[in-house]
Order: C-alpha cells, then sequence, then structure tokens
C-alpha cells in the first residue's frame, strides 16, 4: 500500500543529500559539505558555501595573511575561552551598524578544544548574536520608536593553526533552524583540516 508523502517530509528529503568533501591544497584545508549547499563566489571569505533553502546558513573559510600573523599553534590565541572572546569580538566588529536604533545582544555559549585524527589541537566556539532595532528610527517620540527582533542567529567557528596563518571554519545559521541542523553543522565542524603545505 503506497504511504502518503507530506509537504515537510518532501522538504527534509531535499534537504538531507549526504556531503561532499572541499579540498584547497594550495592553502592547505579541508572540509565536508552539504551535498546541495553552492558555492557563492566574491562573498569576501577564501571560499563560501550556501544552504539554497535557508539563504541565512551557509559556511565560509576565513584565512590570516601569513606576513601579518605571526601564529605558531592555536593556543598562541590563548584558551579556548579567550579565543571565544576574541572570535566574538571579531564577529560584532563585522555586524557593527551605522543605522540608528540598533541593539546588538551577544552570548558565547560554548569554547572546547579537541584533538582530531590528524593529531592537531583545534578549538571550537559557539556563540549567538540577536539583532533588534527600531521600526521607526526617524520618530520623535520614544513611543514610537518600537524595538523588533531582527535576527536571531548561531555562529559557529573551528580555529587551527598551521603554515603560520590562522585558519577559521565558520558557520551560520539562524537560532530557529539550529536544532533541526545541529547534526550536520557538527559534522561540517569536525570534518575541518588543516595541513602544511610547501612554500
Amino acid at each position: 500500500m503506497p504511504t502518503e508523502i507530506g509537504l515537510n517530509d518532501v522538504a527534509l528529503t531535499q534537504r538531507s543529500v549526504g556531503f561532499r568533501e572541499y579540498i584547497d591544497s594550495f592553502d592547505g584545508y579541508s572540509f565536508k559539505y552539504p551535498g546541495n549547499w553552492i558555492q557563492v563566489r566574491g562573498a569576501g571569505a577564501d571560499i563560501f558555501f550556501r544552504d539554497p533553502y535557508v539563504l541565512d546558513e551557509n559556511l565560509s573559510v576565513e584565512l590570516s595573511s601569513p606576513s601579518s600573523s605571526r601564529y605558531k599553534s592555536v593556543e598562541d590565541l590563548g584558551s579556548p575561552q579567550e579565543a571565544g572572546k576574541k572570535v566574538l569580538k571579531q564577529y560584532l566588529t563585522e555586524f557593527m551598524s551605522t543605522r540608528l536604533g540598533v541593539r546588538r545582544e551577544s552570548n558565547i555559549l560554548s569554547t572546547s578544544s579537541r584533538v582530531a585524527d590528524d593529531g592537531k589541537l583545534y578549538y571550537q566556539v559557539e556563540v549567538n548574536i540577536k539583532s533588534y532595532a527600531n521600526k521607526n528610527e526617524l520618530a520623535v517620540m520614544p513611543q514610537d520608536r518600537v524595538v523588533r527582533l531582527e535576527w536571531d542567529r548561531r555562529y559557529l567557528s573551528v580555529l587551527e593553526v598551521e603554515n603560520s596563518r590562522l585558519y577559521e571554519l565558520r558557520l551560520q545559521t539562524p537560532e530557529n533552524v539550529f536544532l533541526e541542523d545541529e547534526n550536520e553543522l557538527r559534522q561540517i565542524m569536525d570534518s575541518f583540516r588543516v595541513k602544511k603545505v610547501s612554500g
């Protein structure tokens, strides 16, 4: 007897498509990403992929310049907690707004370190940032400036140092999608590897 597939089942079926591996041999890093995510060029990061269904869900890799950084190991960032503060500060700097009445609330949710199967130490940082804005920022009377939540996102970073550079895998997802996609996002984080490149 055939079973009926609801719309939600179709959406879930479309989204669970397995993983592909991205390898950058020139810069010396690799990670796995969902097979249906698309690469976006010109996004400012070394590499950028996005979920085609949830546009605010994406991943990127950022690299520090070898000439401007003198990192020997990820521990040069301090403890995972200290690294977490630096990561959060960097995100808040990037999201700074010149609009009137914009307020950001941020929390470091967790920081940790792990030794991966390549024997290297990786730091992991999770933060939440909420952005609030006035609905009518030019209103004269305070009661007319209604504050509303613009967005609420989870940011997950994996940090490692190699080749005298800081490597950061960044994942972004709306907080209301995080629980649904947590397993997939953690698999991406766990797959991030950096390796020495011959210079």
